[in-house]
């Protein structure tokens, strides 16, 4: 009786093991953004985590944890539990540039997550506040090579950000200088371009476009190799002078290491269910974002950027002689 009874206990476990796992999501999952509201990677991040709730049942909750170089946040993520309810959504600001600069991070991309996939690549516009009264890209130049004057300030979204990295990216291609100002992200440093109190920002066009809207911002270039639909008064840096400057910023997400294969399934599909969602579509055309396409979804394309963007800032780093945080 008791063999009888052993295989059929064995698959009754089974099937509530089964059962248990096909009903994730029970609960919200909490999607981390590195870096303080109202910037770039944090308004992506919100359009994708409500087309990737709808999908999965449930709410993706963003959570903000701004700092320097994206660190608390991306360290909270390493701490996280790997049951597919905590992933974190970044650029590769976090995933492929400031693992160089700060060695408190303690993250290497290619062995500590999973990837989920690339959810857009925003080019780079570089904007000078109006208060400034700098018209162009030549001019800035000028003023920037100026030394009877003061030093132009220059703001980022912090140490290790993609604005960061494209701030000293132009400095080192022009062979120019400026006064560095970081921040806690794109948000804070916006408002202050907006006030005039700095008088020059390099970020994605998902920040810049509804930046511009007021006249308080004025664009003077963007990396892309046509002036772009969004911005059509807006010239490229080819046109203004640095062609040399072609930085595009790839958003991403990725869950923590050892995340389920199940749960890592439904993650990827959901955020392809997100990209393929006409308001997402039509919300990430509006801010000069593109979406991937075939096969530049999912994991692998994710982890080939991740590995080959690692190497070159790596190299970008050592040649501009960026400091290196301890």
């Amino acid at each position: 009786m008791r063999k009888f009874l052993r295989p059929m206990l064995a698959a009754a476990l089974a099937v509530l093991a089964s059962a248990a796992h096909a009903a994730y999501p029970e609960k919200p999952i909490t999607m981390i953004v590195p870096y303080a509201p109202g910037g770039s990677t944090d308004a992506l991040a919100r359009i994708v985590a409500e087309a990737m709730g709808k999908d999965l049942g449930t709410t993706v909750i963003v959570e903000n944890l701004g700092g320097v170089g994206g660190v608390p946040g991306v360290q909270k993520f390493l701490r996280s539990d790997n049951d597919g309810y905590t992933i974190m959504f970044s650029n590769m600001g976090s995933f492929a540039i400031a693992p160089t600069l700060y060695r408190s991070m303690k993250f290497d991309p290619k062995t500590e997550m999973e990837p989920i996939g690339l959810v857009a690549e925003v080019p780079m516009v570089l904007s000078v506040s109006a208060a400034s009264g700098i018209k162009n890209l030549p001019d800035l130049l000028k003023r920037l090579r100026d030394q009877s004057k003061p030093s132009v300030n220059l703001g980022n979204g912090g140490p290790g950000s993609t604005a960061h990295i494209g701030a000293e990216y132009f400095l080192y291609l022009t062979k120019t200088k400026a006064q560095m100002v970081p921040y806690r992200g794109t948000g804070p440093a916006l408002v202050d371009l907006m006030a005039g109190t700095v008088d020059m920002l390099i970020d994605q066009t998902v920040a810049m476009i509804p930046a511009s809207k007021g006249g308080r911002v004025v664009p003077l270039a963007v990396a892309s190799p046509e002036r772009i639909s969004q911005m059509p008064d807006t010239p490229t840096f080819a046109e203004g002078g640095v062609p040399e400057f072609d930085i595009a910023v790839w958003n991403a997400l990725a869950a923590p290491k050892g995340t389920p294969k199940d749960r890592m399934d439904k993650l990827v599909s959901a955020l392809n269910y997100a990209l393929d969602d006409p308001k997402v579509k039509a919300s990430l055309d509006s801010l000069g974002a593109l979406a991937p396409q075939g096969e530049r979804r999912g994991p692998a394309e994710m982890e080939r950027l991740t590995s080959k963007d690692l190497d070159r800032f790596a190299k970008l780093i050592h040649d501009a002689n960026i400091p290196i945080n301890p």
